[in-house]
C-alpha cells in the first residue's frame, strides 16, 4: 500500500478507535521503527531520540486516567501496540557542554528531532494500514514506564503513539486558510 510521501502525509490522520490486529508482521513494524530511528536527521547528528515499542496497556492502568478512561479503553487498551518516544537528556546535556554557544538551542533541537521521528513513524504506520494517534500522558506515566522497561532516568518521555487497525474513519479535518499560514516572497 505504498504511496508517495505527499499522499501518505495527506492520508495520515488521528484514529482513536483501533483494534488489536495488525495488517503486517511484528518484524515489519520493527523495520519501520528501526529505519526511522536510523535515518531521521538530528541537529549535530546527535541522535537523541530513543524509542520503545510495546503494548502500553500492559503497564498503565486505566484508573490512572479517570477523565480519559474511554479514550484509553479505545486507544491504548484496544490497540495492537504503542510506540513510546523519548529524548536522551544525557546526550542533550553533553552537547550543551561541548558547544556552549549553542547550549540554549539543544533542548529545542532535541524536541524537533523527536517530532520528526513521530511524524515519520506515524505516516509509515498509516501507509501500511494502521490507525494511530499521538498521545501525551506524561508526566503521569513516566515513572511507571521507566519501571516497566527498566529505562534510564535520563530518557525523557515525549509522546505515546498507540496503533492498531482502525475501527472507524476519522472525522473531517478542518484547515485554516493557507494565506494566513504561509507567506511566499519572490
Amino acid at each position: 500500500m505504498e504511496r508517495s510521501f505527499s499522499e501518505a502525509l495527506k492520508h495520515r490522520r488521528t484514529y482513536y478507535s483501533i483494534t488489536n490486529q495488525s495488517p503486517i508482521s511484528d518484524q515489519e513494524i520493527e523495520c519501520i521503527v528501526n529505519m526511522t530511528v536510523r535515518h531521521v536527521p538530528s541537529a549535530f547528528n546527535s541522535q537523541t531520540t530513543r524509542v520503545v515499542q510495546d503494548a502500553l496497556k500492559k503497564i498503565v492502568p486505566a484508573e490512572a486516567f479517570a477523565k480519559t478512561e474511554e479514550k484509553i479503553d479505545h486507544s491504548f487498551a484496544c490497540g495492537y501496540g504503542t510506540v513510546l518516544f523519548f529524548e536522551d537528556q544525557k546526550v542533550v546535556k553533553g552537547l550543551q557542554e561541548a558547544f556552549p554557544s549553542y547550549q540554549d538551542n539543544f533542548p529545542g533541537w532535541s524536541l524537533q528531532t523527536s517530532a520528526m521521528h513521530q511524524l515519520a513513524i506515524w505516516v509509515m504506520l498509516e501507509d501500511v494500514g494502521f490507525g494511530a494517534s499521538l498521545q501525551h500522558y506524561n508526566p503521569l506515566i513516566d515513572d511507571e514506564v521507566r519501571r516497566a522497561w527498566n529505562l534510564p532516568g535520563h530518557w525523557h518521555l515525549i509522546a505515546e503513539m498507540p496503533f492498531g487497525l482502525p475501527v472507524t474513519k476519522p472525522g473531517e479535518k478542518e484547515f485554516q486558510p493557507l494565506e494566513e499560514r504561509v507567506r511566499v516572497f519572490k
